[in-house]
């Protein structure tokens, strides 16, 4: 079925579906940081690969240096099992959580993006591909129906941490703000209260990128 956008074309694939699939300099495949069992990601990238005649790039980011090894590791692992005599491949472990940035760095004409359905990012948990359709204007393959190991359900703790400090960072700088208003007046006032409000969009922004 295909998923279309004013600045990405999008097409969510599966085995029935790569008759419609369009021929790609690279693959640059985002592996969320092997949170799903590889061997079907692996299958489907070669199939990919084979149909489209790309170059594969594995794509992982960390944001843990304890994680980098195993997630480098697993990447170049990846990489071996789709490389064949005609499928040439790399991996890249990147520090960082922003796929965007990741993406836009190592992108390039005639590249193609490969990322997987039920990879969320961010608050309010939004699928990546609906982020990447949106600000990557590259043709974009969304794999479908490949659920994280053990759990298909996705962590909702980090997204009510988030909601929860949000929160409380709003009640805090609420009180804060009442309290200022016997203490000043006129220009001062507004002025102290016009940065209180920066501060706390920022502190918000803040907590929230912790989590994305």
């Amino acid at each position: 079925m295909n998923k279309l956008d004013v600045s990405t074309p999008a097409l969510t694939t599966n085995p029935a579906s790569f008759s419609d699939l369009r021929p790609a300099r690279r693959l640059i495949v985002l592996v969320p940081s092997l949170e799903f069992d590889s061997a079907p990601i692996i299958r489907r990238v070669w199939e990919l690969a084979s149909v489209t005649g790309a170059q594969v790039l594995f794509l992982g980011l960390y944001t843990d240096p304890a994680q980098e090894l195993s997630l480098r590791r697993g990447l170049v692992t990846m990489a071996a099992m789709v490389k064949d005599d005609k499928i040439p491949t790399e991996a890249q472990a990147i520090f960082g959580k922003d796929w965007l940035d990741a993406v836009r760095a190592h992108a390039q004409t005639g590249d193609t993006v490969v990322c997987l359905a039920e990879h969320h990012v961010g608050l309010p948990h939004r699928p990546l591909s609906q982020v990447l359709q949106s600000n990557v204007g590259l043709p974009l393959y969304i794999l479908s129906d490949l659920s994280p190991r053990g759990n298909s359900r996705p962590n909702r703790l980090p997204q009510l941490a988030a909601w929860i400090g949000s929160a409380a960072i709003i009640l805090g700088f609420f009180l804060l703000q009442i309290k200022m208003d016997p203490l000043a007046q006129d220009w001062t006032h507004t002025a102290l209260l016009m940065i209180s409000i920066l501060v706390e969009f920022w502190t918000i922004w803040f907590w929230n990128s912790l989590f994305g």
